[in-house]
């Protein structure tokens, strides 16, 4: 394998084994130096999306009590149900670290894995649930996704990967795949994931028709 995409937050706390930390730059410096010395990888720019964690509510919760932040849902936890995985449950970077930073404390708390969490939010079921923040199943459910304020949460920004072979044979590779942050975002991926998730097309489809519309490919 000569290139593959990573999250910044998962090299940072899963590979490098770091304490979670919000600060996006120290974070991107601290995997492509960690990569280049100990893996002799070269990370590139990153992609121009965070796939983070993030808290995602109904719409007409949100209103009700006017809940833009995770500070503005801790107001009102008591009186509501979290539906989170068990994933989310059991990471420092998530649950256990949340509680550290919010004054967060719900009525009851479900852990429901995969896809039905969203069913059990838009069922009245529970009234929070967690997410990355580039879930096609956010659009499709139009859910409010609420701030972190207090940047709790660590940055997973989308990095490219290359080992040194890459790097010195082909080299004008590198500057093709970094304009690719020039066209992506979050809300690009949700959409980009509602059409495979939901719609079902194929993802190589869904990829090659978005190279296409912006002409960084021809047809």
């Amino acid at each position: 394998m000569d290139m593959y995409i990573d999250y910044t937050g998962t090299i940072y706390g899963s590979i490098l084994g770091l304490e979670p930390n919000s600060d996006v730059d120290e974070v991107y410096k601290t995997v492509k130096e960690e990569f280049q010395s100990q893996f002799h990888l070269t990370v590139l720019d990153a992609l121009g999306f965070n796939n983070t964690y993030t808290l995602a509510i109904d719409k007409d919760l949100a209103k009700k009590y006017n809940i833009e932040t995770i500070s503005d849902l801790c107001k009102v936890s008591k009186q509501l149900t979290f539906s989170p995985t068990l994933t989310f449950m059991e990471r420092k970077d998530c649950w256990l670290g949340l509680q550290k930073s919010y004054p967060i404390q719900f009525k009851n708390i479900i852990p429901i894995d995969g896809s039905p969490r969203y069913t059990a939010l838009t069922s009245h079921e529970c009234d929070v649930i967690d997410a990355y923040s580039t879930d096609g199943l956010l659009k499709k459910f139009d859910l409010k996704v609420l701030k972190d304020d207090r940047s709790f949460f660590l940055p997973y920004h989308a990095i490219p990967i290359i080992n040194e072979r890459i790097e010195k044979e082909f080299p004008e590779i590198i500057p093709i795949v970094n304009q690719l942050q020039k066209y992506l975002n979050e809300d690009v991926m949700v959409d980009l994931n509602y059409r495979v998730d939901e719609l079902k097309e194929k993802p190589k489809d869904v990829a090659k028709e978005f190279l296409v519309q912006h002409q960084l490919i021809k047809e």
